[in-house]
């Protein structure tokens, strides 16, 4: 879906109380309307914010019906991204409610992802990497050569020596 069609479906939601702060009642409100709109199906559940979720943008509960949006994509990203994250789990819901595959592996989904527009991925928070935590650099320094070693995990420096002349590593300030 072209960048231009996507604006232009975001602006009758951008338009209502731009001021207002995000809550729950506020989601409530949109996650009915993009229900109306994209599925032409009423969403007949609770959506709320879990400021415990982290590393995902949203989950469909299986067991009540009720959607879950972390509100960290909301602060970072704004509005666009709010919506897609409600598409993306509208899909779960409404396939699950009709008895379709919901899952992401499924046919039906993957259909419905494309039809209205929803994101598979959220889009990743600042300073995190694709697994949502912060990516944290090590350092090593061989105290013999000076050969500077970049690592993503951390390693055990007696047990592992330099490659180039087998000297001892030393860690660094990352």
């Amino acid at each position: 879906m072209g960048m231009e069609r996507q604006d232009k479906e975001f602006e009758c939601f951008m338009e209502e109380n731009v001021s207002a702060p995000m809550d729950d009642e506020r989601l409530q409100r949109l996650t009915e309307e993009i229900s109306l709109k994209f599925f032409s199906r009423p969403f007949l559940h609770r959506a709320t914010f879990n400021p415990r979720l982290r590393t995902t943008g949203g989950r469909y509960l299986l067991a009540s019906g009720n959607i879950e949006i972390n509100k960290k994509y909301f602060d970072a990203h704004g509005m666009p991204e709010l919506i897609g994250i409600i598409k993306h789990e509208l899909c779960h819901y409404h396939l699950h409610q009709t008895g379709k595959g919901f899952r992401h592996k499924d046919k039906d989904f993957k259909r419905l992802i494309e039809k209205v527009g929803a994101p598979r991925y959220c889009t990743p928070l600042p300073g995190q990497g694709a697994a949502g935590k912060p990516e944290k650099i090590h350092l090593y320094r061989c105290s013999r050569c000076g050969a500077l070693y970049r690592r993503k995990r951390r390693i055990n420096t007696e047990k592992f020596v330099c490659g180039r002349c087998l000297g001892k590593l030393v860690a660094c300030r990352a």
